[in-house]
């Protein structure tokens, strides 16, 4: 007998584990659509030049490899509040913020998690269908209840928004709702500025709490079309949560970079809140890294390295575009029956391809071209080197 004999093996993650048969995967011509990493036309996910330029000023001038505060520096939460609600709006709201700086995205979202589930009243959590498959896991970990809302019409691929309208009116006051601020990851169908608006005023009138979850921005329209949603709710003037990511924008995914940005109603109740923001941050992580910070100061709090860095971005969000557009001509050119122009539509690296888990699945085993079963496609993964052979796989099989 073994102490660990009740122990069972865990299901692999469904995306992360495609990265790994990716790897293990001999064929010289696999495609990997998978995971959710920005590539160039090389096929490279490449360290941006403002980071190499960030990180060479860091080698010169760092001092210490002392711990940070439990939230992160300062100047990190000022930074980053600007980029997410924009100067003005920011400065409206001086005072009313507590923010902190997580390991990614995905820290923000369990550092809140942990704070709604120890300080709030058992609200549920309502996620879209579909919704990024961690939301689910790192929710539940912490113990909340969740809901789901409809989002998705899967008969067009596109967002139902009349279905969608009537679930946020349906949601109960004091719920907390989680939407994605752009580029909504799986299905990349993303609401519209006058649909944010409307949105943010059942959100007032129903009284439930908004979380946006503001993984990609930039990646969609531009930096500061894509915060319209955080933005709007933020001027609501009621409660908001935050959670801000550095991976896809600057490209920093391993240095896993993030903040969480909560919005209360007083100074008093953002001192409170963030107390135990602090609390729950000691006891998971005890307190952020700081090379990802530090390079985020570097390229936001430079005037002339935060223009290069925009730059950046839109040299990534216009290959995004152009890819969905070359992708669509491609198969149109190809013969293939089906309409693929809702892919143009969407926003950011994925989109719901339509495609069944039957077909995934063939394209992975038989093709070595890997995207997620639910049918999601990494649109960023697809360079001119292998879009051709993308094309001619998927006219086989949806031809057959």
């Amino acid at each position: 007998m073994s102490f660990f004999d009740s122990v069972k093996l865990a299901p692999a993650d469904p995306i992360l584990s495609l990265t790994e048969a990716f790897k293990a995967d001999t064929n010289p011509e696999k495609i990997n659509l998978g995971v959710g990493v920005f590539v160039d036309e090389s096929g490279a996910t490449p360290i941006l030049d403002t980071v190499h330029e960030a990180e060479k000023r860091l080698a010169e001038t760092n001092t210490t490899k002392s711990y940070l505060p439990i939230t992160g520096k300062p100047d990190y939460a000022s930074l980053t509040q600007e980029l997410c609600f924009g100067s003005e709006l920011k400065s409206r709201l001086a005072g009313r913020l507590a923010s902190a700086h997580t390991p990614g995205g995905t820290g923000a979202l369990r550092v809140a998690a942990d704070f709604i589930a120890k300080n709030l009243s058992s609200p549920k959590i309502w996620l879209s269908s579909p919704s990024w498959a961690n939301h689910k896991g790192v929710f539940s970990a912490a113990g909340l209840e969740l809901e789901s809302y409809d989002y998705f019409d899967h008969s067009t691929l596109s967002l139902d928004y009349e279905a969608f309208k009537a679930s946020m009116e349906s949601i109960p006051a004091g719920d907390i709702v989680v939407l994605h601020a752009c580029c909504h990851n799986p299905t990349g169908a993303d609401l519209s500025s006058e649909q944010w608006n409307e949105v943010a005023e059942i959100a007032k009138a129903k009284e439930w709490i908004p979380f946006l979850d503001f993984a990609y921005q930039g990646f969609g329209t531009g930096l500061e079309e894509d915060a319209y949603g955080v933005r709007r709710m933020a001027s609501n003037g009621g409660l908001l949560f935050v959670a801000q990511s550095f991976s896809k924008n600057i490209g920093l995914y391993r240095d896993r970079v993030g903040a969480l940005h909560i919005l209360t109603g007083s100074e008093d109740e953002a001192q409170r809140v963030s107390s135990q923001v602090k609390i729950a941050v000691r006891s998971n992580y005890s307190n952020p890294p700081t090379h990802g910070g530090d390079i985020v100061i570097a390229i936001l709090g430079d005037p002339a390295l935060r223009e290069r860095w925009e730059g950046e971005v839109t040299a990534m969000r216009d290959r995004i575009n152009r890819v969905r557009i070359q992708f669509v001509d491609a198969l149109k050119e190809a013969g293939i029956n089906r309409d693929f122009s809702f892919l143009e539509k969407q926003n950011g690296m994925f989109s719901f391809t339509g495609l069944t888990q039957e077909q995934a699945i063939e394209l992975r085993e038989k093709h070595s071209i890997y995207i997620v079963e639910s049918g999601r496609m990494n649109v960023a993964g697809i360079t001119s080197s292998n879009l051709p052979r993308l094309t001619s796989v998927l006219k086989s099989m949806l031809d057959n």
